[in-house]
């Protein structure tokens, strides 16, 4: 049986609901905060569309997630035969998978994500396997892929403007992916010449047009036409923008962040430590919780917040600190009604003194007559 303890009541009248100010003039658009996933703006982001290009996350996290990167590829002739964009592969070369990541996502070579699939899937069929089976763990219910790279060679081969912000906010969990992203310029060895490979990021928020962008992927082919994905941060709040059929899309990217880090910040709803609302109750001064929780809201938003506390019923049986169970309830926060975020809350137990045996007691007796310290 649970106690519920309610530690806000909703505003009265509740504002309507606040969206990033700026409009895109992409076919689809998001603006999605990375933390909790939360979407600030959209515009037709759930529609299937082509996508280009920035299919080339979903490889990189998958070559990334494999565990392969400091191992050599063999590069084919298929990869070599690949259309497009191209880090300009020699069919026999053996090159780092880590360095083949840092050709897909800086120069989106065609023939590098035929190389990576080969390597990872086992061939192109294989890997693409992988990549909808990804696709299908991490929530992107309306997307296919039908090749490693996104040319528009298959007409299964889709996603939406949602599910490409889902995908990004994963691969941001990871650090390898954070950093490859985020690179402005890498320099591979290339065996066939006597200089290196020297690759460029393609992204221009990235390079020269926006100081708080930290990653992303650029995408295009002429079913698609412009795609576009990116990652900005500023002030503690870190953002994921897609447009998909873009013209302006370095211009849509800017605008949505501007608008985004404008109207939004992280407003701490929980603090870490004693939990202050259980005060006259059997869990007083014993309740804490491990971790604060902030989650992205706009000033008119900040009193949209509540927090229910749900304990455990105390038992007869738990007689002495020992007794009680590690997790006595949850914190549970609501936004606008919404169930937002779930956090154990725990119980304080005092140290336990270490019993010592009779062995350890004449011990202690034996040498605490031979004038040595037992304490330390």
């Amino acid at each position: 049986m649970l106690l519920s303890c309610i530690a806000a009541v909703l505003a009265a009248n509740l504002p309507a609901k606040v969206q990033a100010a700026y409009s895109a003039s992409s076919g689809s658009a998001i603006l999605m905060e990375q933390s909790t996933g939360r979407i600030l703006y959209e515009k037709d982001a759930y529609t299937k569309k082509r996508i280009a290009s920035i299919t080339k996350i979903m490889t990189a996290i998958l070559a990334i997630e494999s565990g392969k990167l400091d191992t050599k590829a063999k590069v084919s002739e298929k990869a070599v035969r690949a259309e497009g964009s191209s880090i300009y592969l020699q069919p026999g070369e053996k090159i780092l998978l880590e360095d083949l990541v840092y050709g897909l996502m800086l120069r989106s070579g065609n023939d590098s994500a035929v190389a990576i699939a080969e390597h990872v899937g086992g061939s192109l069929e294989g890997f693409v396997y992988l990549m909808n089976k990804k696709a299908e763990e991490i929530g992107m219910i309306n997307t296919h892929f039908a090749n490693p790279h996104g040319l528009d060679d298959h007409e299964d081969h889709y996603s939406t403007a949602y599910d490409m912000a889902v995908l990004t906010r994963y691969a941001m969990n990871n650090e390898i992916y954070r950093k490859i992203a985020g690179t402005k310029m890498h320099r591979a060895p290339n065996p066939n010449e006597s200089w290196d490979r020297v690759w460029k990021n393609k992204n221009r928020l990235l390079t020269e047009m926006y100081e708080y962008c930290t990653g992303g992927k650029t995408g295009y082919t002429k079913r698609a036409k412009r795609t576009l994905v990116t990652t900005a941060s500023k002030d503690g709040l870190d953002l994921i923008a897609v447009t998909l059929n873009g013209p302006d899309d370095w211009n849509d990217h800017i605008g949505m962040y501007e608008s985004g880090f404008k109207e939004y910040s992280l407003k701490k709803v929980i603090e870490q430590g004693g939990v202050r609302e259980l005060e006259d109750s059997p869990y007083e001064k014993k309740a804490y919780l491990k971790t604060d929780y902030s989650y992205p809201a706009s000033e008119e938003e900040k009193d949209l917040f509540r927090v229910e506390y749900k304990m455990l019923k105390p038992s007869g049986s738990w007689k002495e600190d020992k007794d009680f169970p590690d997790v006595v309830g949850r914190a549970i926060v609501y936004f606008e009604n919404k169930q937002v975020k779930s956090l154990p809350i725990y119980y304080e137990k005092e140290p336990q003194k270490e019993e010592k045996s009779f062995f350890d007691f004449f011990k202690s007796i034996f040498l605490t007559m031979a004038g040595v310290k037992t304490d330390g």
